[in-house]
C-alpha cells in the first residue's frame, strides 16, 4: 500500500479536535473534503476512528490507542520537512494569541510588545481578557501563550514556572490599618475586596482565616486586579494583589501596600503553551521573549523552573494572579 502522509495529517487533526468540521477548519480545507479523508483513513486502517455518539464524535478503541503514536510521527515529519529550524523575525508576519491574566498583561506586556516588535514589525500580539466561558481554548492550540498562576490540567500543554511574586495588601494612606501594628484580628476585621473574574466573594484567604476562628467581611468582588485597586482607592478596604506585577498600579493610585498578618505560598508565574507548538521556530521566539518580559515584571533572575507536561507539583492555591481557570 502506498503511503499517503496527508492521511497521518489528517488523522492527527481528526483525533485531537474530535470533529470533522474542526479538524476541517484547523487544515484549511472544506468540511466534505475532510469527511472524504476520513472515509479513506477508515478505509486504510479498517476501523471506524470516529463515531457519532449523540451531537458529538468519540473515538475508537482503536483511535484512543493510536492517538500519540501519530501524532508524534507527524512531528517528526514535520521537522524532517522543515526546510531550517532558524527563522528571519525582520520577514515574520504573524498574529499571535495570548491570555494572560490582566496584572501581567499589564506589567510586562508593553515590554514583550516593544521588545518582540523591535525585532519583528510585521507581528501582532492579541491579548485576550480571561472569561468565565473561553471560546479560546489552549488545549485546541488556538491559543499561543497563557501566562497565570494556575497549572494547567491538560496534559497537552506544556509549562514552565518563569518568576515567583507573593501577596500584599493594598489600601489607601488613610485607612486606619495603613500604619502603625495590625493583628491578624485587625486584619480580619476590615472590609474586603475580592478579585475574581467569576465574581467569588471568598478566596483562599478566607480559608486560612477561618482557620484561626476569624472570618471577614467582603463586600465586593471585582474582576480583575485594576479594577480592585480603583475600589480600594476610593474607600477603606483591603485587597490582597501580587505585589511585584501590581508596583506600577500601585503607585499610580498613591495606595500603600503592607505585608500580609498571615503566611500565604508565594505565586508561581506561568507560561503555558500547546505541545504542537514545541517545535515551531516562531513559537520559540515568542516564548523567549515571554520569559524575559514576565522576569523583568517579577522580578526574579535566573533562569526558570520547567515543568513540563504538568511534572513537578501543583503549587498551593493563591488568590489575585491565577491563570483564571475556575476563579
Amino acid at each position: 500500500m502506498q503511503l499517503d502522509l496527508n492521511l497521518l495529517v489528517a488523522l492527527d487533526a481528526l483525533l485531537e479536535e474530535g470533529s470533522v468540521t474542526a479538524a476541517a477548519s484547523r487544515l484549511h480545507v472544506s468540511t466534505p473534503a475532510m469527511s472524504r479523508t476520513l472515509g479513506r483513513i477508515r478505509k486504510a486502517t479498517g476501523d471506524q476512528i470516529l463515531v457519532r455518539t449523540g451531537r458529538t464524535m468519540t473515538a475508537t478503541p482503536r483511535a484512543v490507542a493510536l492517538r500519540e503514536s501519530v501524532h508524534d510521527l507527524v512531528q517528526q515529519a514535520h521537522q524532517l520537512l522543515s526546510p531550517s529550524a532558524e527563522i528571519d523575525p525582520a520577514s515574520l508576519t504573524r498574529t499571535f494569541i495570548l491570555k494572560w491574566h490582566d496584572a501581567l498583561a499589564a506589567a510586562a506586556g508593553p515590554a514583550l510588545l516593544g521588545s518582540t516588535r523591535a525585532e519583528a514589525p510585521g507581528i501582532r500580539l492579541r491579548f485576550l481578557a480571561e472569561a468565565s466561558s473561553d471560546i479560546h481554548d489552549p488545549r485546541r492550540g488556538d491559543i499561543d501563550l497563557e501566562a497565570g498562576a494556575g497549572t494547567p490540567s491538560s496534559p497537552e500543554l506544556r509549562h514552565e514556572i518563569v518568576g515567583h511574586d507573593r501577596l500584599v495588601l493594598a489600601m489607601r494612606p488613610e485607612h486606619p490599618l495603613a500604619t502603625g501594628e495590625m493583628t491578624l484580628a485587625d486584619y480580619a476585621a476590615a472590609e474586603h475586596v475580592t478579585v475574581s473574574r467569576r465574581g467569588r466573594l471568598r478566596d483562599p484567604l478566607d480559608d486560612e482565616l477561618e482557620a484561626h476562628g476569624l472570618p471577614r467581611t467582603v463586600v465586593a468582588a471585582t474582576p480583575t486586579n485594576a479594577t480592585a485597586l480603583q475600589f480600594v482607592s476610593h474607600h477603606d478596604l483591603l485587597v490582597a494583589v501580587p505585589e511585584r506585577v501590581s508596583r506600577a498600579h500601585l503607585n499610580a493610585l498613591g495606595l500603600h501596600a503592607r505585608p500580609l498578618p498571615l503566611a500565604m505560598p508565594d505565586i508561581p508565574i506561568r507560561l503555558a503553551w500547546h505541545q504542537r507548538y514545541d517545535n515551531d521556530p516562531a513559537h520559540a521566539w515568542l516564548r523567549e521573549h515571554a520569559r524575559r518580559a514576565l522576569h523583568r515584571a517579577c522580578g526574579s533572575p535566573g533562569a526558570s523552573t520547567a515543568e513540563e507536561s504538568g511534572a513537578g507539583a501543583t503549587a498551593p492555591p493563591a488568590t489575585g494572579a491565577g491563570n483564571g481557570r475556575g476563579r
